[in-house]
């Protein structure tokens, strides 16, 4: 099994839970794969070409099962690349999903992203500043990654993987009550809720255990 992990939005493939889990997973012998989701310019990003990026990256290896691992906004890409990337890598099957505080409602609701009147007044501008935790600086990111994001409604994708979920009571980017709702009756998906925030690094040992355990590598 191959192991991917996307990271979260304006975060890189350097972050804080990407090292960790590259060390740990080292350690049983599996090589984590980490794609820069930003490349090639953080500006110009959107949900398409993320998932054109995780399609690349999973058609370069061999052919077998990969598994995702998706923090935030890396989560809502892993979920519609399980829905999507299927049909279209016959050879290269997306066997198990594990999202961290993942951001299924992303492109759901204009108010609740990013804050009332924040898109509407992106949208005007055509731009609009983001502070990138990866570069430490700010970034101006184009409208059309939020009007890109909305073709793509997690709810409905169809995603019958095994999925763990771990999310934090404490989170105010994701908060827990919309994870539970997507979460209710989904068979294929098992939550775990953590007394933590959207980072989850005070539970980072519980995560990685649980979903060893879970990958079975």
């Amino acid at each position: 099994m191959r192991v991917i992990y996307l990271h979260g939005f304006a975060s890189s493939a350097r972050s804080t839970k990407a090292q960790f889990f590259a060390e740990r997973f080292a350690q049983v012998g599996v090589p984590l794969i980490t794609p820069d989701l930003n490349a090639p310019d953080f500006s110009t990003l959107t949900v398409s070409r993320m998932l054109d990026e995780v399609g690349t990256v999973i058609a370069r290896g061999a052919p077998g099962p990969v598994a995702l691992i998706g923090s935030s906004l890396g989560g809502f890409v892993a979920w519609h690349a399980a829905a999507r990337l299927s049909l279209v890598l016959p050879h290269h099957t997306i066997s198990h999903l594990v999202l961290l505080a993942p951001a299924l409602a992303f492109g759901r609701n204009r108010q609740d992203d990013f804050g009332p009147g924040v898109v509407d007044a992106w949208e005007r501008a055509g731009t609009r500043d983001i502070f990138h935790h990866g570069d430490g600086d700010l970034r101006p990111l184009h409208y059309e990654f939020y009007r890109d994001a909305m073709a793509y409604p997690a709810w409905h994708a169809p995603v019958s993987q095994p999925t763990l979920i771990f999310q934090g009571t404490q989170d105010e980017v994701v908060p827990a009550p919309g994870v539970v709702a997507f979460c209710a009756g989904r068979s294929n998906v098992t939550l775990r809720l953590l007394e933590d925030g959207h980072q989850l690094l005070g539970h980072l040992e519980q995560i990685w255990q649980e979903t060893h355990t879970f990958l079975g590598c």
